[in-house]
């Protein structure tokens, strides 16, 4: 089972529509499930973190429908999971979008607003990654893939080595994170075209 978890802040119908294809089309077999239910997410052989909106609001939703503990166990256990967009930055430490909310703790680093002195913020559209670190949701990709961002912040981890890819926008974005089993991505894959679709059906593949 690949549980998206639904916490009332996510792009989940669009994710579940790309997995869901996904699964299919490479005879996987795995049962899609969107669901805010810690013991189904418990239970998961995948899982998924989507996000939109604020990252104090998205951290306060999580906390409400008590998904802190079990989003921990499971990445902290070796369960392959992913974040999309702002899954992404929930796995730091805290934001300057929302000074003093905790995130979840589980990358270390902290979450800062980009810098691109005589571009529009947030940063919105497509643009090409250029690949770091190595990373599982990348293999087989062509060099500097275009994927679709919209964000006003980015992840600034403790190590560098968690980068696992850059995006070019007033100078070097993080658009990739990973660590084992815990992966995550700036930009919306379910919107990037056949380069997302890859990412996806990597993930799957792990």
């Amino acid at each position: 089972m690949l549980a998206i978890i639904d916490y009332g802040m996510g792009n989940l119908h669009s994710v579940e529509k790309a997995f869901a294809k996904l699964n299919a089309e490479e005879n996987l077999k795995y049962d899609i499930v969107v669901t805010g239910d810690p013991a189904v997410i418990g239970a998961a052989a995948k899982v998924v973190l989507p996000g939109v909106g604020a990252f104090g609001d998205c951290m306060a939703n999580l906390n409400r429908y008590g998904l802190v503990g079990v989003i921990k166990q499971v990445a902290g256990r070796g369960t392959p999971f992913l974040g999309i967009c702002l899954g992404l930055q929930l796995l730091f430490d805290g934001s300057e979008e929302d000074p003093g909310v905790p995130g979840l703790g589980i990358l270390p680093g902290m979450v800062r607003k980009i810098t691109a002195p005589g571009l529009k913020i947030p940063h919105m559209g497509w643009n090409n990654l250029e690949l770091r670190t190595a990373s599982p949701l990348f293999a087989g990709l062509p060099p500097a893939p275009y994927v679709y961002f919209v964000h006003s912040y980015h992840a600034v981890p403790d190590n560098d080595l968690l980068v696992t890819a850059v995006t070019e926008y007033g100078g070097a974005v993080t658009a990739a994170v990973g660590c084992g089993n815990v992966q995550a991505v700036q930009f919306h894959p379910e919107k990037s075209s056949a380069a997302g679709l890859a990412i996806l059906a990597n993930f799957l593949r792990i």
